[in-house]
Formats: structure tokens, sequence, C-alpha cells
């Protein structure tokens, strides 16, 4: 059975007891690869290597505050 086949069986079992649908496959895949690759760079800082992305640059902002003149 395929994925989509396996989606709407689903969706049609929640249709039928009147339940929300599940959400379609592929819907937080990339909100799946941000975390992991977040973890990845966070696991670097605390053993010791450098941050890069998204990571680095929050702690840039946090750790050098602009001037407030």
């Amino acid at each position: 059975m395929s994925i989509t086949e396996q989606y709407l069986l689903d969706t049609y079992r929640a249709r039928q007891l009147g339940e929300p649908a599940p959400p379609a496959p592929g819907t937080h895949e990339w909100q799946a690869v941000r975390e992991w690759r977040d973890r990845r760079q966070f696991l670097a800082v605390v053993a010791g290597r450098p941050a890069r992305g998204r990571i680095r640059h929050g702690l840039g902002r946090w750790l050098s505050p602009r001037s407030t003149a």
C-alpha cells in the first residue's frame, strides 16, 4: 500500500468516525528537517565546535546587542 492510499484510507475512516482528518503526507517534513538541523548545531556548540546558520545568527544578536545611540 502506498503512502497516498494509506492517507486516503485514514481520511475515509476519520470522516466515518467524525474525527479530524490526518495531515497530508509531507506536510511537516520541512519543520522536521529544521528541527533536526537545529539539534545538530546545538550539539556542535555544546561539544565546543563553532555554530553555523540560524543558531549562530541568533547567538550573535543575543551576545552582542546593538548600541542604543
